[in-house]
């Protein structure tokens, strides 16, 4: 098949560059429209026991409070005038467009809804709608409420004003990150190509990719709820996967042209060999990506979607648009040429050759240590913990986390942050009383709101503190309110608690609430780690199999990813969960955060695969000619070291230009990633891929007869048999 695609380039090079052009122009006039599709959110489950509990308070009580405004009155909150703001406000709230349910200070000077020093009061609102509808109608709501308004000044926090503020503060950080990234990133091409049009291409590739992503969201998104934040990792894998596949074609083809080769037969051995790299490189990283789908929050399938999008178009891009310029521009390549182009034009990377050789001739004495650092790297992740993204994410100076943090220190027992619990049918009044009295028993539990009255530990619903608003022919609502820390061991232990009790006769108790969604957060991935685990390894040793024909080869390069991404994902936990750094990258250690060190893991696997994939290539070919492990292995380094390192640098400034942001999931995630890449490209390619090599020996090679059988029957081969007999060891 890529001996046809040569063909194609080579003969209707026009018609492709022709077809190409109108490509982009449709899928960029239909990729712009997928901005208006994408939502905010998406990062739980919603089959999850607090997910269904939402569903049923929005359905039947008008919802749980997402939308806090903080009220401060420095002349007290009984004053005349800060009593006639916050009845203004809270009137205004309640009759704002789509909003359910107001509980309010003013309307019964609740203690609840009080601080302590009595100069502070909350509104508590639930603005209804999705994700994309609810941070519009919360930012049409804020700018017109809060701020200061003569007696008093009002703040906006809660849910739905944290995903604004982090929705606004990423789209800030990543416009700053690109604004960095590429810049920089055309300066590195044209330094590492030492020509202006080279450097261009992997642009190119990049550029389709992200445009023909940008349609496939624009369609996902017309079907199905997608994040607003696989934009993000569109435009960071698709340059990324661009500078990938140019570096290898384009070198490939310069190099065949500097050993003599014409421009059509330049063409067609760069596409038999880099393009085979490719497509089987774009297999394993879409097998990594594809494990995100079996996760329930659509947070992480948008990334899968993206994902496997972008690095489908990306590979296609690399095998039909890139040799159709190649054959366009042929010795053209070169123009724009730098004083130093020469030297860097050189195929082959003679220190990365000669490292190989001294790995190769001590195996465990250089192999070892580097080994050893790894894994004291990776030592961190024993006392790792997890959890999802709150307030602490954010700047301290930022709205939402200052009032959530007044919350926390200066209001003893609210409902902001209450524990939620809705049956899924009726109850009797009695049955009512008895599973509020057994949850008000509970420890940590301050307060019971139920229709039959209000609960405590230490005393009895009063009969007229009944709430019919907490009541439904068909539903019961119940609030629990504790003093416990948000998202804290305590919290979380309560909700467990609630959830081990007995339900009410003919009914079941769904429990709600922040700290619930924690929890079911954190099931619903742990669930499926092991099924995505299977996917990643199985996919990966099959695809590798059928590469390279060995069963040990697979299981070489799965066990030194495994060894490079753990490194880097424990000195993540070392940098942002132990605070390590915090002061310099200006962030508030906390929980890793699961959804993304989940996604730096498939993203991180599948680029690791990408290198691996370039440098087995190579070694294979030069075995396959013949050629000992030692010279394979050796010129195999020579050959892609460079390719491996200048994509592997170029990628790792993209995903560190993350580090800039204001947002620590999205610093954790870039530096995480960039870390991985390096480590990968360094450590793994330079020291342990030899060592393993040099330990193995003939054995790297292994399968067994019948597996042979299958690897010829089945496995990609595109090296024709005229190219076969005349390579030469060092012309791979």
């Amino acid at each position: 098949m890529l001996s046809r695609i040569a063909e194609l380039a080579v003969r209707r090079t026009r018609a492709l560059l022709t077809l190409t052009v109108v490509a982009v122009v449709v899928m960029g006039t239909i990729g712009f429209g997928a901005f208006g599709k994408l939502q905010a959110g998406g990062f739980e489950d919603p089959d999850a026991p607090s997910s269904r509990a939402q569903q049923l308070l929005e359905e039947k009580f008008g919802g749980e409070s997402n939308l806090v405004l903080l009220v401060r009155a420095d002349s007290g909150l009984d004053s005349p005038a800060a009593r006639d703001a916050g009845r203004e406000l809270t009137a205004g709230v309640r009759e704002s467009p789509h909003v359910g349910h107001v509980a309010s200070y003013w309307d019964d000077q609740s203690k609840a809804l009080t601080s302590r020093d009595g100069d502070q009061a909350l509104v508590l609102a639930h603005v209804e709608g999705d994700s994309t509808s609810v941070a519009e109608r919360t930012e049409r709501i804020t700018d017109e409420w809060a701020g200061d308004r003569g007696a008093v000044t009002v703040s906006a926090g809660g849910v739905a004003s944290l995903n604004n503020d982090i929705s606004d503060q990423v789209a800030a950080d990543l416009a700053l990150a690109e604004a960095i990234a590429v810049p920089v990133t055309l300066a590195l091409l044209i330094l590492a190509f030492g020509s202006v049009v080279a450097a261009l291409l992997p642009l190119a590739i990049g550029l389709f990719a992200i445009l023909g992503t940008f349609a496939e969201l624009y369609v996902l998104g017309s079907l199905t709820d997608v994040s607003v934040f696989a934009i993000n990792l569109t435009t960071a894998l698709g340059l990324g996967l661009g500078i990938d596949y140019g570096l290898l074609l384009v070198s490939r083809f310069r190099e065949r042209l500097a050993e003599g080769d014409d421009t059509p037969d330049a063409l067609r051995t760069t596409v038999r060999t880099a393009g085979r790299t490719i497509a089987f490189s774009a297999a394993t990283v879409i097998a990594a990506l594809a494990a995100l789908l079996l996760f329930p929050p659509f947070f992480l399938r948008s990334f899968a979607y993206a994902g496997i999008g972008v690095v489908a178009i990306a590979a296609l891009a690399a095998l039909l648009v890139v040799p159709a310029l190649l054959a366009a521009l042929g010795h053209r390549v070169n123009s724009g040429r730098l004083p130093w182009a020469q030297t860097v034009r050189r195929a082959d990377a003679p220190v990365w050759g000669r490292l190989a050789g001294a790995v190769m001739r001590r195996p465990a004495r250089i192999g070892l240590p580097v080994l050893g650092v790894l894994l004291l790297a990776a030592s961190p992740l024993l006392g790792a913990s997890f959890g999802t993204p709150d307030e602490r994410v954010l700047p301290t100076d930022a709205e939402s986390r200052e009032v959530a943090t007044a919350v926390q220190e200066h209001f003893p027992a609210n409902d902001a942050d209450a524990i939620q619990i809705v049956t899924t049918g009726p109850v009797e009044r009695a049955e009512v009383e008895a599973y509020a009295e057994r949850v008000a028993a509970l420890d940590g539990v301050a307060r019971v709101q139920a229709s039959s009255g209000t609960y405590t530990p230490q005393e009895n619903s009063d009969p007229g503190a009944r709430n019919a608003a907490l009541a439904r022919p068909d539903a019961q609502r119940l609030t629990v309110t504790s003093a416990l820390e948000e998202k804290s061991p305590a919290a979380r232990d309560l909700v467990t608690d609630i959830r081990q009790l007995a339900d009410p006769a003919g009914t079941e108790a769904l429990v709600g609430g922040t700290d619930a969604q924690l929890i079911d957060s954190k099931r619903s991935i742990g669930d499926r780690l092991p099924e995505a685990a299977a996917l990643v390894v199985g996919s990966t040793l099959v695809l590798l199999f059928l590469f390279t024909g060995s069963v040990i080869q697979p299981l070489r390069a799965l066990l030194l990813n495994a060894i490079s991404l753990t490194a880097a994902i424990g000195a993540m936990v070392w940098i942002f969960q132990d605070g390590h750094l915090s002061s310099w990258l200006g962030f508030t250690p906390q929980p890793m955060d699961t959804s993304m060190t989940v996604l730096m893991f498939c993203i991180v696997f599948g680029l690791s695969m990408d290198y691996e994939v370039f440098v087995t290539s190579r070694i294979k070919e030069l075995n396959d000619a013949g050629t000992d492990n030692w010279t394979a292995v050796t010129q195999g380094l020579s050959r892609t070291g460079r390719i491996v390192t200048m994509a592997a640098g170029l990628l790792a400034v993209s995903f560190f230009a993350f580090g800039t942001s204001d947002v620590s999931f999205l610093q954790m995630f870039g530096l995480g990633s960039g870390l991985a890449i390096l480590i990968d490209a360094v450590a793994v390619r330079g020291v342990l891929v030899p060592a393993a090599m040099r330990l193995l020996g003939r054995h790297a090679w292994y399968a067994p007869r019948g597996l042979r059988r299958v690897h010829q029957r089945v496995g990609l081969e595109e090296i024709g048999p005229t190219e076969e007999r005349e390579r030469t060891p060092i012309d791979a």
